[in-house]
């Protein structure tokens, strides 16, 4: 690769040196290939290992770095002269050890006499976890299956990436800010888009713009009860809300994840802003009551007692609060957990399963209410978490003969088809925890439903 951003070496050894009081064993690190898209010379861009990142900085293709007692090493191979004609030059192995801070770098091919007693994380690419097995001659399972020095340097390495250092939040205040930026372009765009994808292409724009790239595949939707949705053919039209989850990776691999819901009209419906509101209570609620020590599922039961009571005081639902979301009643139209890490990894490190995201001995919950919770430990000052509550209208929960069984004495029906035009509404932050509080990093989009609206006139 060429040299194109700076890294903090400083930071890196620092990274090394808190690991290495964390485990007594040599690790070795892969960073990955690029995944064939349709045939072998056109490719998917590479995305490096985020554990690999984590201590390397850069995001190099086919190379492994092997930690041992705070030091580290790079393997990776010169590119050759077909690379250069294809690719440009690229620079040496020996320029980027000399970045990253490295004590010593060889060929690839010398990896497997340094394997002995060597724990590792599997990486996604096919061929990579081949030869990780190959070289370390073991299996390498996925970390649900881990155990031994694998486990244990999981273990570390979450107790490391849990909480970031001064280097990382540069680069998630960065991502933070094109983020941010690139709402401001989409709600823009509004006005004049035809499509869903119109707005999309205003708000990737500005990541291209900014050498950056897109977190997760982006959500740019009028089908805002569809969580995930990654189709962006329909046509905008008055009366439709647009829910856009869109959020930048930095070159080094930090992301940012914001949403925010919007009048296609530039202006809220009575009905859209009454619910609007709700799930912006709930929103403000959550980030009022982040600081360290604070039970993360504690957070989340803030957004769902104030989403019941909000929908409590439209006629929507009926009962206490408290025993509506004992009930999961809540979770008719707020199924989601509040949010989730975020750092290198756009639900950080949910590649080691739940390791990261529950404390030691928590396990995620089967209640309907609960399953989707991806946090549940006390916060840290130096956590990064968004906050995300929402409304949705899903046709497939509220269609569904047992429960509608279940909540026919909580829920107005008749009152609720009076919103039909909520589809979905998600409002979402990236919230870093202070020594005294939180910060919001995404505090410059805003959210206030008449905010909103003059934001989308310019």
């Amino acid at each position: 690769m060429q040299l194109t951003f700076s890294i903090d070496p400083e930071a890196l050894r620092q990274r090394r040196e808190r690991l290495a009081k964390l485990v007594d064993f040599p690790i070795i690190l892969w960073s990955g290939q690029r995944h064939a898209r349709n045939y072998p010379a056109n490719t998917y861009p590479f995305r490096a290992s985020s554990h690999f990142l984590y201590f390397a900085g850069l995001p190099l293709e086919n190379a492994a770095l092997r930690l041992e007692a705070g030091k580290l090493q790079l393997f990776m191979d010169d590119a050759g002269v077909d690379s250069a004609l294809w690719h440009g030059a690229m620079a040496k192995r020996d320029t980027i050890a000399l970045a990253m801070g490295a004590d010593a770098a060889f060929p690839l091919s010398d990896l497997p006499a340094w394997n002995a007693h060597a724990a590792t994380i599997a990486v996604q690419h096919p061929s990579t976890h081949a030869a990780q097995e190959q070289i370390l001659e073991r299996p390498v399972p996925a970390v649900r299956a881990a155990e031994g020095i694998d486990l244990a340097l999981a273990r570390a390495i979450v107790h490391l990436r849990l909480t970031h250092d001064q280097a990382a939040l540069a680069e998630l205040r960065q991502a933070a800010t094109v983020t941010v930026q690139a709402h401001q372009a989409g709600m823009l765009a509004v006005a004049h888009a035809k499509t869903e994808a119109q707005v999309r292409a205003a708000m990737e724009a500005v990541f291209i713009a900014q050498n950056m790239t897109c977190a997760y595949p982006s959500i740019v939707t009028i089908q805002g009860e569809v969580l995930h949705n990654e189709q962006y053919h329909h046509a905008l039209e008055s009366g439709d809300l647009l829910l856009a989850d869109v959020g930048a990776e930095a070159a080094t691999g930090w992301a940012a994840d914001v949403t925010r819901t919007v009048p296609v009209s530039g202006k809220f419906s009575s009905t859209q802003k009454d619910i609007y509101d709700v799930v912006l209570a709930a929103h403000d609620a959550c980030i009022a009551q982040i600081q360290p020590g604070v039970e993360y599922a504690d957070i989340h039961r803030t957004a769902c007692t104030t989403i019941a009571q909000g929908l409590v005081d439209l006629g929507i639902l009926h009962g206490q609060v408290a025993d509506l979301v004992d009930l999961d009643a809540h979770a008719l139209f707020f199924v989601h957990g509040v949010g989730h890490l975020l750092g290198l990894d756009v639900h950080d490190m949910e590649d080691l399963g739940d390791l990261a995201g529950y404390a030691p001995g928590r396990q995620r919950s089967d209640r309907f209410g609960l399953k989707y919770l991806r946090l549940n430990r006390p916060l840290q000052a130096g956590m990064l978490v968004t906050i995300e509550p929402g409304f949705y209208q899903v046709p497939a929960l509220l269609n569904d003969p047992e429960r509608r069984s279940a909540y026919q004495s909580v829920v107005n029906w008749d009152r609720l088809a009076q919103f039909a035009d909520v589809r979905g509404i998600r409002i979402e932050d990236d919230v870093l925890v202070t020594e005294s509080g939180s910060e919001v990093l995404t505090a410059a989009l805003p959210t206030n439903a008449a905010a909103i609206e003059q934001q989308m006139q310019g």
